[in-house]
Parts: structure tokens; sequence; C-alpha cells
């Protein structure tokens, strides 16, 4: 079954098998992705942000002495690589949801290019960035206050 796009008038190919050379082809945006987020997940794991002198210091925390809300994301990418999701969690919780959403997402955009269907299409209204952004103000003014000593990576 094709349908009409009512905004741009084109018509679109019904979804259905589609040759296996297209689909590899299609494959290798989201293949080379995860290879890269892999890559670098590898990377984390092997060296590990525990230790001084791998990667440099958050200006931040250096400087001000405040946690950013990436404080902790190395060290809680380190806990993952290592499959300790408490010790992931502890060192930036934000992080882990943002690993999860990641996860989640290419897992969908896979799935719709092997089924041949349209891009997944990412497109949050203001109010979502908005509130993405006012949870993560929240997040670091909490780890910063003395009672948020729990969210200190």
């Amino acid at each position: 079954m094709r349908g009409v796009n009512a905004e741009t008038q084109r018509v679109t190919p019904a979804p259905g098998p589609v040759p296996q050379g297209f689909v590899a082809r299609r494959l290798l945006v989201p293949g080379g992705i995860l290879a890269a987020v892999a890559g670098a997940f590898a990377y984390v794991g092997a060296v590990d942000p525990n230790e001084p002198g791998h990667y440099p210091a958050c200006p931040l925390l250096q400087y001000a002495g405040v946690y950013c809300p990436g404080c902790g994301g190395l060290r809680s990418a380190h806990a993952v690589a290592h499959g300790d999701l408490v010790a992931a969690l502890g060192a930036n919780a934000v992080a882990v949801v943002g690993y999860l959403v990641f996860a989640v997402v290419w897992t969908v955009w896979v799935i719709r290019t092997v089924q041949g269907r349209p891009p997944l299409r990412i497109d949050p209204r203001p109010s979502v960035l908005w509130g993405l952004g006012a949870l993560l103000l929240v997040f670091t003014v909490v780890r910063n206050l003395p009672f948020g000593g729990w969210l200190h990576p």
C-alpha cells in the first residue's frame, strides 16, 4: 500500500521487504555510530578514569569547585563497561539515563532501517528541551548543595 504525504505531496513507498544488499548498505551509518560508541566505551573501560593523569580534569570543578552535570560521566562509563550499574549510577545518574536513551533510540533506528521504514526523526518540542534543561539545572544545583552529597561523583 502506498501513501501520499500531505505536506510534500510525494508518494511514499509501502514498507516491506528490502533487498539484502540494500539493507546492509543502509546499516552502515548506524553500525558506524555503534562502532564509535563501543570503541569509546572500550577505551574508557580499559583506561580507568579513577586513576589521576589519564584524562583532563573538569575545568568547572578544578577552578570553581562546582560539579557540572557531566562530572563523573567518565567514571560512570567505566563502571558501565565493567557491568557495575550501581557504581555507574553513583558516579553520574544522568549519564546512565543518557546511555539508556541512546541505546533505545539506536535500536529503534536499526529496526526501522531493517524494516525499510522511513528514518527515525526526532524533533522535540521547545517545551521538552526546556524541561530537559531545567532537569539538568536542578540536578546540577542539588549535587552541589550540602544535602546533595549523594549525587557527587
